[in-house]
């Protein structure tokens, strides 16, 4: 804008400030009117809550919202419908602009093939744990006569023995054999008199029975010294016994005493 001569300084200073005024206005129009109207500045669109939701479903449900998705994820879940939405990203309750994606997790079809882990050898408290991690279930849990107390002595499914390693499909159920620790089915009691000490104990624990008290007495021409010359309880008649019951001998000869070294 030129100033004329004639202008009176009051006139300048008017010209001054009505280009301070369109300049202020020009500025606020661009930044607070061309610019959200360019942008959507300021218009934003509240996150719907979408899990539970089939994907099916959720292309047009997003589209009323000027929302989109995308299947970042898929998981395998007993019982739950496939193509169910397990999880969303933003949460919901946020505000994003329009047009913005929403990262979705579905239950896949179809559940994946894992590795049978090793449970044998270990306890079924650990057994358990192991199976939960690997997306398995425990099925049915048997007891069966063994010494070995609460371990696992074989793994199962669908009746049959399963190695580890073994191809499986997540979600199934694994049965267990496990050691009652005592045994449930009595069987004659063995009979060991007249055998060395020695023998009768390695035969007592072979057949899951523990050595209970040692009474010792005189040895004789007929019970050489180290004989078993009597039980507890005797192998006579029908007696039976059960695993890990105690079986006391009497043994000819004298009891061993542990030596004292000399300093």
């Amino acid at each position: 804008m030129a100033f004329l001569k004639s202008d009176t300084p009051f006139d300048v200073v008017k010209h001054l400030v009505v280009i301070g005024v369109l300049g202020a206005a020009l500025l606020f129009a661009f930044f607070f009117v061309y610019l959200p109207i360019s942008t959507n500045h300021g218009e934003t669109i509240m996150v719907p809550k979408i899990t539970g939701m089939q994907m099916a479903d959720l292309e047009d449900y997003l589209d009323e919202r000027n929302l989109r998705y995308f299947v970042d994820d898929s998981t395998y879940e007993p019982g739950v419908r496939p193509g169910t939405v397990l999880m969303q990203d933003p949460a919901p309750g946020e505000f994003v602009k329009e047009d913005r994606k929403i990262y979705v997790s579905v239950v896949s079809k179809n559940p994946p093939q894992i590795k049978m882990p090793r449970l044998t050898d270990g306890s079924v408290k650990n057994a358990q744990m192991i199976l939960k991690s690997y997306g398995l279930s425990v099925g049915k849990i048997t007891l069966v006569p063994d010494l070995r107390q609460n371990e696992v002595l074989k793994q199962m499914m669908n009746g049959k023995e399963i190695a580890p390693g073994a191809a499986v499909t997540k979600g199934n159920q694994i049965d267990l054999e496990v050691g009652d620790g005592l045994g449930n089915q009595e069987f004659p009691v063995p009979n060991v008199v007249g055998m060395p000490a020695d023998e009768a104990l390695t035969l007592l624990a072979g057949q899951g029975l523990q050595p209970g008290e040692k009474f010792y007495q005189p040895a004789t021409a007929d019970q050489p010294e180290g004989t078993v010359v009597k039980q507890r309880p005797a192998a006579t008649g029908n007696a039976t016994i059960r695993m890990g019951q105690l079986v006391d001998l009497w043994i000819a000869g004298s009891e061993p005493t542990s030596l004292t070294p000399v300093n």
